[in-house]
């Protein structure tokens, strides 16, 4: 674990000393190394015969997971949204409205992004979650309102992105099946330099992106909770499912559950210190969850409160599902969901590993 925060630490300090730089190809090479990360891990799930005969369990293990912790997430961030109403119950009418919330209670202006997906840049929508808007060209560049046309553009490229990760997973699982290659992916350390290959990449774009203490700074600090509430909402629903699945441990699930939606990365971790058969459950686990906020963001959003539609999103709020969230909880909540996106997807390979480790 202290090797991998290690490797994260140089990686911001590089980013940091190159910030006068636009390292455009890191987001290239991260895309690249999650892709091959997914193949080693589909290749260790193929040729163990117990986690391919287990598959059905596996895939109703992850849906309880998926279940309990979106859960609390929602109601975590419907508890939120409740005193943010409060809050503004008392101001004039013009910023007591439910969508301009969001912005009154951040003090910014209501933001006006551009949305250009993964199916644009090549690159899948949650492998390259690690990245912040500023200084990403493929992202946010703030030039014209999100249109419904626009939107549904972006959500089918994000689901596109997603069966592009899913397939170098499902070759890896085809190829470890039919003992395709010569090695032993399991008994090598050859996913770990990977794995640390991708962490320094990680820490570059987190040091070089120089507009973060910016953005959160002009956050109000009621809203700057959200990803705090998601965070806890989500591991104690994780924790909770253990009561439904006696085999597995809270620190199996609360694992689990961390990734928030972020199914490349926190799968890869888990798999790494916990075995391929949990790994495969946080990698359906947390497809489950981009493709839930994909599908019921509207939904959430008028049942639950605007803060519930990004809390659901977990680390992908700021990519993959952004369209969707402001289309559905309002323009002014743009800039809460890259906020709420960017930290939680700081804190996946911290709370991943920690919990790997109980």
């Amino acid at each position: 674990m202290l090797v991998i925060f290690a490797v994260i630490i140089g990686g911001i300090i590089a980013g940091r000393l190159l910030s006068s730089w636009r390292l455009v190809f890191v987001s290239r090479m991260i895309t690249v190394i999650i892709w091959l990360l997914l193949f080693l891990l589909g290749l260790e799930v193929g040729s163990d015969p117990a986690v391919v005969g287990g598959m059905a369990t596996l895939g109703r293990t992850a849906f309880v997971i998926f279940a309990c912790s979106v859960a609390g997430s929602i109601c975590m961030s419907w508890l939120l949204w409740r005193c943010v109403r409060r809050g503004t119950a008392s101001r004039p009418p013009a910023e007591g409205m439910p969508e301009q919330a969001g912005a009154v209670a951040a003090g910014i202006e209501a933001p006006q992004p551009r949305v250009t997906t993964s199916a644009g840049t090549g690159m899948p929508g949650p492998a390259v979650a690690v990245e912040c808007p500023g200084q990403n060209a493929g992202r946010i560049a703030g030039e014209h309102v999100v249109s419904g046309a626009d939107a549904a553009l972006s959500m089918w490229g994000a689901l596109r992105g997603s069966l592009v990760i899913v397939a170098f997973f499902v070759a890896g699982c085809l190829a470890g099946h039919s003992s395709a290659l010569p090695f032993d992916v399991a008994g090598s350390r050859l996913s770990a330099y990977v794995l640390y290959a991708l962490m320094f990449c990680v820490g570059i774009t987190l040091g070089n992106d120089t507009t973060l203490a910016g953005r959160v700074r002009r956050l109000d600090p009621r809203l700057a909770l959200l990803p705090v509430m998601t965070a806890v909402g989500t591991l104690a629903g994780a924790a909770l499912s253990t009561l439904l699945l006696p085999p597995l441990t809270a620190g199996d699930t609360m694992a689990v559950g961390a990734g928030f939606g972020y199914y490349s990365l926190s799968s890869i971790f888990i798999a790494d210190f916990r075995g391929a058969e949990l790994g495969t459950v946080a990698l359906l686990c947390n497809v489950m969850r981009e493709l839930f906020t994909l599908l019921a963001a509207p939904l959430v959003a008028r049942w639950f409160g605007p803060l519930a539609a990004v809390s659901i999103g977990g680390a992908t709020t700021f990519d993959t599902t952004l369209p969707i969230i402001t289309q559905s909880a309002g323009k002014p909540y743009a800039v809460v969901s890259v906020f709420h996106g960017c930290v939680l997807d700081f804190s996946v390979p911290f709370l991943v590993t920690f919990f790997c480790t109980m």
